[in-house]
């Protein structure tokens, strides 16, 4: 059975915390990890702009704002899915000054899935808590996303007013790159995710990453990614990291919801000023 991670369709695992793993939750989903919501929500009053594609990866899809940009957020959607869905979603934002950017992940094998391409920020390797984890694909996707960090940077924003975040195994990428900045950012986000490399996290994590904000949301109704691996993630998050937030949705699936959004907006305007 095909294996899918995407935003609101399905997404991964918790390692050898808890028994669940990234192939039973991609094959109780559907196609791939998209928002659903955000299809419904227009961006009439913002610039959707495609740019060209990146070096191994796809379209970038960016929501310009509709005052001076002063500040950024980058997030990553989930394994099959693409950038355009969650832009067209938070793009729909009441953010004066906020650039949202949406990449897609590079198309690639995924071993759970016989070897299939879709795009994948990191591979998955098997079924099991005792399966092996692409530590490196982690790592990579990760110095993927500082250097999406280091093109804002070039456009005249400060790195306390970048946020990353991201959906399942996007949100899993933005945890660990987050974690390990070598300077503040102004917040991650973490939809509906794990947290990778949880075993070595924090040794690994800088004094720079323990003071960035989290903000972690997560359904209680998610058969992808349970709301157990939320809970235990957002307890281990919380005995390192400095702000952390769980908030939790009594009928959200492995999805998004109207109400997730609203709050994220609100989130974002109290971590960043003047957006």
């Amino acid at each position: 059975m095909l294996t899918r991670l995407g935003g609101r369709r399905s997404t991964a695992c918790f390692s050898s915390l808890v028994p669940v793993t990234v192939g039973l939750l991609l094959a109780r989903g559907s196609a791939a990890e998209s928002p659903g919501y955000c299809k419904t929500h227009s961006c009439s009053t913002r610039s959707l702009r495609t740019s060209s594609k990146m070096a191994s990866g796809g379209r970038t899809f960016t929501v310009e704002p509709k005052g001076q940009h002063t500040a950024s957020l980058i997030f990553l959607h989930g394994l099959g899915d693409t950038g355009e869905g969650w832009s067209m979603s938070l793009g729909s934002m009441s953010t004066e000054h906020l650039r949202i950017v949406c990449p897609t992940a590079p198309t690639q094998s995924v071993t759970i899935n016989m070897g299939m391409k879709m795009p994948s920020w990191f591979d998955i390797y098997g079924l099991g808590a005792q399966a092996k984890q692409d530590d490196e694909g982690v790592k990579k996707a990760s110095e993927k996303l500082h250097e999406m960090i280091k093109d804002e940077e070039k456009r005249g924003v400060p790195r306390d007013r970048i946020i990353i975040g991201g959906f399942s195994q996007g949100g899993a990428v933005a945890l660990h790159a987050g974690l390990t900045s070598a300077s503040p950012l102004g917040g991650i986000v973490a939809f509906s995710t794990w947290l990778p490399m949880h075993q070595t996290i924090g040794s690994v994590a800088t004094d720079a990453g323990r003071n960035i904000p989290v903000l972690q949301c997560h359904g209680a109704r998610d058969p992808m990614v349970p709301i157990v691996v939320g809970q235990m993630t957002g307890s281990f998050l919380s005995s390192f990291v400095k702000k952390h937030e769980l908030k939790v949705y009594p009928n959200m699936e492995h999805s998004s919801c109207p109400e997730e959004l609203q709050y994220l907006e609100s989130w974002l305007k109290n971590s960043v000023s003047h957006l």
